[in-house]
């Protein structure tokens, strides 16, 4: 068993505190540019195929699964305001180390997978993006692959360098992710304006599947989900926030309804500039769907030309977040012994967990190696696709873990959720995890995911291993909630 409330209090109150640099706009901007990145490039293409003009109703429905999973995570949160996440709820409610782990070792995967569909999603935009500017660069999958490998390299040295995080740079940045899909609702509306479009298609389903509506909306909202995740990164910002209680409940909800009207409007933009007829083609173009609205709407205007390049920056910021993030927390699990010490060792000078870096840049390059060559369906589906299903997972768990602690006395000031949301989010997350969420060339997913499991589980066991022939003890974390800070 890991530390009790006891120790953890003890240690929090040994160690200095963090700066508490976040007001409410701050943290907004931190939360809707977490969720505004990589997601709605990678998924609007593959949703529009399977439900055609009501491309829309998809993320409503995930926005209502987040809400519910957000409502746990404000809860907890506010009850436990360590910046450890989803592994400390799940240590507190359920006191079991295995649990503990695999729910840490998932939130890394998930980043890892993220940060391999960002680095697909670039590599497609900048080769376009170039190809517009009137470079001769190859189009194909093969140099997709072999851009988007390096670029995660690149990511690899910029994070051995080490990277100060500012909350400007991250402002600057939401900024961009927001000017580009402006960008893509402003061309959508003049279309409209113009009446050049066929309103008439936004109610209207269509499917490349046998599948009724409830399946293909479904299997759609499963897709999306990877479009509405990020606001659960928020909580690893608690203790640099000002009056976390009375702060997170509201702006992280109005971070959520920024995000959802974003996408709505993005989806109803995509069905107002594509005709009828070209929606399947330009859907089925993997990561340039925005792109070809943009092109299709305004071929006018150079904003055709810009507009990869922005994508591009608001990709790199969510593929660089989610490796220091993996990497961060290899570093916190060896440094406690629950994976093997080695991945905790530091680069001299620079300070960065050198080996827990080359070791999550080595598992994308695998990752997006073997999807490339296995997948039936598309790299980024798939990639996006596995990122989606691991953090739904975690979401079961969390909104299990709410309902256990709540035989806890509660904790004046905190959040108390209704009584009904985590019951309904542990249902819909753990249903949006199943096989008939997933077309049958998705299920690829499973196999990404579960091996990336299967791998922690063994370096758990080897941890353990060694650490009862070296240190007369199993594999265990000693203080959960410092894996985060």
């Amino acid at each position: 068993m890991g530390s009790t409330a006891a120790d953890t209090q003890d240690h929090v109150i040994e160690e200095p505190e963090l700066k508490r640099v976040m007001g409410p706009k701050l943290l907004l901007l931190f939360i809707v540019g977490d969720i505004l990145g990589a997601g709605i490039y990678a998924v609007t293409g593959e949703m529009a195929l399977e439900v055609g003009g009501v491309v829309w109703l998809p993320f409503l429905i995930a926005f209502g699964v987040a809400t519910l999973t957000a409502l746990s995570y404000l809860e907890l949160v506010t009850k436990h305001p360590q910046a450890a996440g989803a592994a400390l709820y799940a240590h507190k409610a359920f006191g079991v180390q295995f649990v503990t782990f695999l729910v840490a070792f998932a939130v890394i995967c998930s980043g890892i997978t993220s940060a391999s569909t960002s680095a697909n999603l670039l590599a497609t935009n900048l080769l376009a993006g170039l190809d517009g500017v009137g470079w001769s660069v190859p189009q194909g999958q093969l140099a997709i692959t072999a851009v988007a490998l390096g670029f995660m390299l690149l990511l690899a040295l910029v994070n051995l360098r080490g990277v100060g995080e500012s909350v400007v740079f991250n402002v600057v940045l939401t900024l961009i992710e927001m000017l580009a899909l402006v960008i893509v609702i402003g061309i959508g509306f003049a279309v409209m304006a113009r009446g050049d479009a066929d309103m008439s298609r936004v109610v209207a389903f269509e499917s490349d599947s046998d599948r009724g509506l409830f399946l293909a909306v479904t299997v759609a909202t499963a897709i999306a989900f990877f479009a509405m995740v990020g606001f659960e990164d928020s909580v690893n910002m608690v203790e640099e926030t000002h009056d976390p209680n009375g702060t997170f409940p509201k702006v992280m909800l109005t971070g959520l309804g920024i995000a959802v009207v974003f996408y709505v409007l993005v989806a109803i933009s995509v069905i107002a500039v594509v005709p009828a007829g070209d929606l399947e083609r330009v859907a089925g173009e993997e990561g340039k769907v925005l792109l070809n609205v943009v092109r299709l709407g305004a071929p006018d205007l150079p904003i055709g030309t810009i507009f990869p390049f922005l994508t591009v920056v608001a990709v790199a910021n969510t593929a660089l977040i989610n490796m220091l993030m993996a990497s961060r927390l290899l570093y916190g699990m060896a440094r406690q012994d629950v994976l093997p010490r080695s991945l905790g060792k530091v680069l001299p000078g620079r300070r960065t967990p050198w080996v827990g870096i080359a070791f999550s840049t080595a598992l994308a390059l695998v990752v997006i190696v073997l999807v490339t060559v296995l997948a039936e369906t598309s790299v980024i589906t798939a990639l996006s696709g596995t990122t989606a299903l691991l953090l739904l997972g975690v979401f079961t768990v969390v909104n299990i873990a709410c309902l256990v602690l709540r035989r806890e006395p509660g904790v004046p000031g905190a959040f108390h959720a209704p009584r009904w949301t985590p019951w309904a989010g542990a249902v819909t997350s753990a249903f949006l995890v199943g096989p008939w969420a997933r077309d049958r060339e998705d299920w690829i997913q499973y196999s990404v995911g579960g091996g990336l499991l299967v791998l922690g589980v063994v370096l758990w066991g080897v941890t353990a291993l060694l650490n009862r022939r070296a240190r007369d003890r199993s594999a265990r974390f000693d203080d959960v909630g410092s894996l985060g800070g």
